[in-house]
């Protein structure tokens, strides 16, 4: 985050900066106030830098004079904003003014003796007008979002009036009606909510309402279902049970909303993840790399303190009835070995102190790594047994064996059936329950240990409720709602299990040190860039069923993302052509499915037909770099390289035509966004079974690379050899790659921002 302004002109406003809007808008000011203040240090100036400094002066005192225009306009739209706004705005317009008189070279002093003028001689005048500008931008700025806060507040409030209202309805007329109303209500919701999350600064709090928003996403399918569910039988307990079940979740995520959004907490409570093993190995390896700046600076109990949480903690490994006896030994010694070396690093540390050394002694700097190493191998040995379990349990429930069972025994009616499968469902509940657990000991990450903590308590809220639709049909056999929604809960079950496989893989990134978060694709397409064949169309936001249908296909987009990200990164040359441009499919074939979740920076149908068509070309981009390449290989070789890029340009050219197809009505824009992400899908699989072909073909060539031909002319092989040497190492002759256009597209971004 380009926050490094802000901090270094050092003006505090008061006021705590919680988005990324505030604070990207903050940074240009900041900078252009820096330059001023940095050229206030020096007292001789010439006349051209006079002028230069005159200039930002007044640049700075237009752009502050529209801001305060739009920060009066919105006082005007928000009464009980309207005496803060005003004085805010006051203040900065007064700031801003200062700062053009400061830097006008018309008001300046009498030169001094060498003839030359002194700007800002003032140097009080300016810090305080600095310090009042930055101030009261901030205020209006924090102050605007506050409104952002409250549309957000509405936009809940009138979910939880209706939430009520369809809690009541007794007729099924009523509960459409209502219901058509709060679906709408719903689609407001998740993108004023998406908007918000991703603006945050605070990834924790991201996390947070990723995971509630994912609760809401899910409920509202589940809440259409199971009140019609309880309509048709209002006399069934189940039904009932499983419908209350859903409310109650669905008010409860509404609430973890409002606590992220408002940043506030019932009875003043902080929110406190608990402790992890990650967090507590952490911890104690910095306390103990810290004994090398200082020897007094903590109690010798406090090192072994600190390693015995740790160790109580490993405890949800040990205890666990499905944890191997060869990793629990495996575990337990490790643990044990960690207690030796922490002991021994206490003795040295002890008799450094006896000495009255000032420094960490050599015994006491060997201790030091023999117990960060015994640390780390006890983490890494905790990280293998749970991804290993997790990964066991996702392939062990792939075939969803037992959600099959309870569907064929419910609409059979056999009670008994259900309560057997029912008991088999809890069974691999608690297994899931409890491996989110471990991971969550092991994610790396806070943000992560969030994902984890949603995890678990989905699949153990979701358990019982697919075991309660299970039993209404099973009292129902007959009734197609019933039948319906147990499909719905059960889905979202699958739908739980394969956000798992994406957590487990995260993971996985940050224990192997790679990006925990992929960014999103940011060259987004311009009005006029990339649309030339676009004939213009109504953007069209997704509603609350379009966008969970969606996401099942966005599910598997962002796993087949992660394998593409695995295979570019086996590749020695991060630079080579194919490499760089399969790493940009990768990155928008993200970008869309965050569109699927109703995050990111694609907001409306639109948006993603651009990228889709920004996707293909990129696609067809890769096509020329692989035909290029494939003229160095062997026939073979060459056979199997042309082979997959003739299918990989085929679905390139599918998908750009059916973006540019012209489509109308709701039903036809949802039919397209499905088709562009099918088409997405398929491009990304063939390039994923490319790169390794092509990774292998160049490892191969530079092994080879010394025994040359020898009937080639000592000359002609030279040349030759650069030309496949380029071709292989994917040198582009024009220099203009994907990473150019990137910068250029920074670049224009960074001057649309002053």
């Amino acid at each position: 985050m380009a926050s490094s302004p802000c901090s270094s002109v050092n003006f505090d406003s008061g006021l705590e900066i919680k988005t990324r809007s505030v604070e990207q808008t903050l940074i240009p000011l900041v900078s252009q106030i820096t330059t001023l203040i940095n050229h206030k240090d020096k007292p001789k100036k010439s006349e051209r830098t006079q002028q230069a400094i005159q200039r930002v002066g007044q640049a700075v005192s237009v752009a502050v004079g529209r801001f305060v225009a739009v920060g009066e306009a919105i006082a005007v739209e928000n009464e009980e904003l309207k005496e803060e706004m005003g004085m805010a705005c006051f203040e900065a317009r007064r700031a801003g003014d200062a700062i053009a008189q400061l830097t006008d070279v018309g008001t300046a002093v009498t030169p001094p003796v060498d003839g030359r003028t002194t700007v800002f001689s003032d140097r009080t005048g300016m810090v305080k007008a600095a310090r009042m500008l930055l101030s009261s931008v901030t205020k209006v700025l924090v102050l605007a979002d506050r409104i952002v806060i409250k549309q957000i507040i509405t936009s809940r409030n009138k979910v939880l009036v209706t939430l009520e209202q369809l809690e009541r309805v007794s007729t099924f007329q009523e509960f459409v009606q209502i219901f058509s109303q709060f679906g709408n209500q719903m689609v407001e919701f998740a993108h004023l909510t998406g908007d918000r999350q991703n603006d945050l600064k605070d990834e924790n709090k991201k996390a947070r309402m990723a995971a509630a928003r994912a609760v809401l996403e899910k409920c509202t399918m589940m809440l259409l279902t199971a009140s019609k569910t309880c309509l048709r039988h209002p006399d069934c307990e189940s039904a009932r049970i499983n419908k209350d079940a859903v409310f109650h979740r669905m008010r409860f995520a509404l609430e973890q909303v409002m606590e992220i959004v408002t940043d506030a907490r019932p009875c003043g409570e902080t929110k406190v993840l608990p402790l992890s093993i990650y967090t507590g190995i952490k911890d104690f390896k910095s306390n103990v790399e810290g004994l090398r700046e200082g020897l007094y600076l903590l109690p010798h109990q406090a090192l072994s303190g600190q390693l015995e949480a740790v160790v109580e903690r490993t405890e949800d490994f040990t205890d666990s009835a499905y944890t191997s006896h060869e990793h629990r030994e495996g575990i337990l010694q490790l643990c044990q070995l960690a207690r030796q070396d922490t002991d021994q690093l206490i003795t040295a540390w002890m008799e450094a102190q006896s000495l009255n050394a000032k420094e960490a002694t050599e015994e006491m700097e060997l201790s030091i790594l023999k117990t960060c190493q015994s640390v780390y191998e006890l983490r890494r040995e905790l990280h293998k047994v749970a991804v290993g379990r997790a990964a066991d349990l996702l392939k062990l429930h792939a075939e969803h064996l037992p959600l099959r069972a309870l569907k064929a025994s419910g609409g059979e009616g056999n009670l008994e059936a259900v309560a057997e499968y029912a008991r088999t469902l809890g069974e691999q509940k608690e297994q899931l329950v409890e491996t989110c657990r471990l991971l969550c000991h092991v994610s790396g990450t806070e943000p992560l240990e969030i994902t984890c903590i949603h995890a678990e308590e989905t699949f153990h809220v979701i358990g019982p409720q697919i075991i309660s639709a299970a039993q209404t049909l099973a009292l129902h056999p007959s009734s197609k709602i019933a039948k319906e929604n147990l499909d719905v809960f059960c889905e979202a079950w699958e739908s739980q299990l394969c956000d798992m496989a994406v957590l487990l893989r995260e993971i996985n990134d940050v224990f192997e040190g790679r990006r925990g978060d992929k960014r999103a694709y940011v060259s987004l397409p311009r009005p006029g860039k990339h649309s030339a064949n676009l004939k213009t169309v109504k953007a069209v936001k997704l509603d609350a069923e379009e966008q969970s249908t969606i996401a099942k296909l966005g599910l598997e987009l962002r796993l087949l993302t992660s394998d593409m990200d695995t295979e570019v990164e086996k590749w020695e040359d991060q630079e080579h052509d194919i490499v760089r441009q399969g790493q940009s499919l990768s990155s928008m074939a993200y970008s869309m499915y965050l569109f699927t979740r109703g995050e990111g920076l694609l907001k409306t149908t639109t948006d993603l037909f651009h990228q889709a068509e920004v996707l293909s070309e990129e696609g067809l981009q890769l096509c020329s770099s692989l035909h290029t390449f494939s003229t160095q290989l062997m026939d073979e070789e060459k056979v199997v390289v042309l082979s997959e890029m003739e299918k990989l340009m085929g679905l390139c050219q599918q998908l750009q035509m059916g973006v540019r197809a012209p489509v109308q009505g709701k039903t036809a824009t949802f039919q397209k966004v499905d088709s562009s992400i099918q088409n997405t899908r398929a491009i990304i699989t063939v390039v994923i079974y490319l790169l390794p072909v092509c990774n292998k073909i160049v490892k191969k060539y530079k092994s080879e690379r010394s025994s040359l031909g020898s009937p080639q002319s000592w000359r002609d092989r030279q040349s030759s050899t650069a030309v496949k040497d380029d071709v292989l190492n994917g040198k582009n002759s024009n220099g203009f790659g994907v990473k150019s256009l990137e910068q250029h597209m920074a670049n224009l971004t960074f001057l649309e921002s002053k």
